[in-house]
């Protein structure tokens, strides 16, 4: 039997979503999810450190992911990738802000500054940032939820089971979506009781932080009910090992198993992606988007 209209609850829907930026412009997934531009401004990134650590080569990458499409570009200068250490806020500030002060002047696509810092935010967002997207969900430092509810820019909260140097020792949940849901739930109150406005805020449940294999796939086979947060979902799978132990590919040869789990991620109803190969992504998000609306946003 072919399928059927009724054969919609196959996809997830995408609840709508709008975040207010400091400028006053404002950020939503109404006609298709958001693509996030990856920009790692480090020497030791997983798939692409020391490539645009010079700030002439990080902004010819930004020039690149603008033209592609992208939605917002998010800069970070501090790695988060398995077995990594911390940097200084300095040496962070240092790598960062030549890059946002110079893409604030010059670019329209809204950045997001990538750190668990609260004094590199503050400088970032004074730099011309618009959003921070904390890997420690506001645990990294003490100041940064308040910097957040002072300063009223949206806000990604991470799932990381651990830190990045010892994240991926050997992680152990007692059912992983639910637990990191309720993990999730509880940063997002801490937040709000702090000054967070909730509609400011979006959840990540952190592919590849503290996590093997099988609870990747089993968090992206089961996306949608991540939905029941009430809060826009980002997922960042782009290049993760996860792909690479599934292809047997090192990073640089795992644009089409990132292209697979955006698809899969698009089809549950996830609002933003985060992804270092923006225009590929941007296909398929569009594509994806025409099958879940049935063709009917042709301007998607």
């Amino acid at each position: 039997m072919g399928a059927t209209a009724s054969d919609a609850s196959l996809w997830a829907p995408r609840p709508p979503f709008r975040l207010r930026l400091p400028s006053g412009a404002e950020l939503g997934a109404e006609r298709r999810p958001l693509v996030m531009g990856v920009l790692n401004v480090t020497p030791d990134s997983f798939s692409d450190g020391g490539r645009f650590l010079k700030p002439v080569d990080a902004l010819r990458q930004a020039e690149r992911l603008c033209a592609e499409g992208a939605d917002v570009l998010d800069i970070g200068g501090e790695s988060t990738r398995p077995g990594s250490d911390p940097i200084s806020a300095q040496e962070e500030m240092d790598r960062v802000l030549p890059v946002i002060e110079k893409l604030a002047g010059q670019a329209q696509t809204p950045i997001s500054i990538d750190t668990q810092k609260s004094d590199v935010a503050r400088a970032a967002l004074e730099a011309g940032a618009q959003i921070v997207n904390d890997v420690s969900a506001l645990r990294g430092d003490p100041q940064m939820v308040a910097l957040v509810a002072e300063t009223r820019v949206p806000v990604v909260l991470m799932h990381m089971q651990g830190l990045p140097r010892t994240m991926q020792r050997s992680p152990v949940y007692r059912e992983v979506v639910s637990d990191i849901m309720n993990w999730l739930k509880r940063r997002l109150e801490f937040a709000v009781a702090n000054g967070v406005k909730r509609e400011q805020i979006v959840l990540d449940p952190g592919f590849g932080f503290g996590k093997t294999l099988q609870h990747n796939l089993e968090l992206l086979r089961r996306l949608r009910e991540f939905h029941a947060l009430g809060r826009p979902i980002l997922v960042g799978t782009s290049r993760k090992s996860m792909i690479g132990m599934i292809l047997n590919r090192p990073e640089t040869e795992r644009l089409h198993g990132t292209l697979a789990t955006v698809a899969c991620a698009v089809l549950s109803g996830c609002h933003i992606v985060r992804v270092h190969d923006v225009g590929p992504c941007l296909d398929v998000v569009k594509v994806c988007e025409a099958i879940r609306e049935g063709g009917r946003r042709e301007d998607a």
